[in-house]
């Protein structure tokens, strides 16, 4: 994985992009992943036109005090597999932000948990809004935490 920052004209560049161009790019190493992937060690398992698979294997810097995976670290997980699901529908010059994140915690995620995976996917998307949802799965396919997501659609 690729672990630049994207500086400014990074940040222009992936805006020209049409949203599957760019997972492409990111591909083909022309484009850094987003530093957050790195920062949280989440995997991309899979990008397609209206879905976005992400993985992490949960470890100690993912914890709370109470020694399960921090709300947050999954929040965020299903929010960047949310809004890469978004992205790959989105035309060159189309950016988005999250005006709405809601997360249905289920079950408790700790290291014994295993890898965990998000499958987001686009819900609807219309002209200037998108609405989206996500779940946190482990490999039996038992689900951990489930999201829903509001997005604003915005020209660049």
């Amino acid at each position: 994985m690729k672990s630049i920052s994207p500086d400014l004209e990074e940040k222009k560049a992936a805006q020209a992009f049409a949203g599957m161009e760019y997972f492409e790019a990111i591909e083909r190493g022309e484009l850094p992943y987003p530093p957050l992937l790195q920062t949280l060690d989440f995997k991309v398992i899979s990008v397609k036109e209206g879905e976005a698979v992400f993985a992490f294997q949960p470890q100690q810097m993912h914890y709370n005090s109470l020694g399960t995976v921090h709300g947050g670290v999954i929040a965020a997980l299903l929010d960047t597999a949310m809004g890469c699901s978004l992205h790959t529908l989105l035309p060159a010059h189309t950016t988005y932000t999250t005006l709405e994140l809601k997360t249905n915690f289920l079950k408790a995620a700790t290291i014994e948990s295993g890898e965990l995976t998000a499958v987001g996917k686009v819900i609807h998307r219309g002209r200037t809004t998108a609405f989206l949802e996500a779940q946190l799965l482990n490999q039996a396919g038992s689900v951990f935490a489930h999201g829903v997501s509001t997005c604003l659609l915005l020209n660049s």
